[in-house]
């Protein structure tokens, strides 16, 4: 009975891990996806400029500096935006490499529990056996 209780979970442990993995991947590849989107060119570096109520706290100099600073990094930044979505294919492969490894860890955990219960019930076992064996 303890066999068929320690499996099943190690099965269901197995489905939420293989659950977990899935909906994660499924998220970053959409987000790895949608990464190109974000290279709008002007628009995308605009939106990184200060807000009005900062500017008002600032130099100007200062504000006119950092506003040069960002359109210079913009290109570097909207060319390693582009590129981003390529990655998609190498972010399948690590999501099936991690969820082997959890599996692998999870079927170790799963022999260990049934090696353990092998023990524990041969141990229970023999020690009723010999105490019957002294008494007679």
């Amino acid at each position: 009975m303890f066999y068929a209780i320690s499996w099943f979970l190690s099965f269901m442990l197995l489905a939420l891990w293989s659950l977990a993995c899935w909906g994660v991947h499924a998220v970053t590849v959409w987000a790895v996806g949608s990464a190109g989107a974000l290279a709008g060119g002007t628009a995308a570096i605009d939106a990184v400029l200060l807000p009005e109520w900062i500017k008002v706290w600032i130099p100007p100099q200062l504000a006119e500096d950092f506003g040069a600073m960002i359109a210079s990094v913009g290109p570097v930044f909207q060319a390693a935006l582009e590129t981003v979505p390529a990655l998609s294919g190498a972010v399948t492969v690590l999501a099936v490499v991690i969820w082997g490894l959890g599996a692998l860890a999870l079927l170790a955990l799963a022999v260990g529990a049934h090696v353990l219960i092998a023990v524990l019930k041969r141990r229970t076992t023999g020690s009723g056996l010999s105490g019957v064996a002294a008494v007679r």
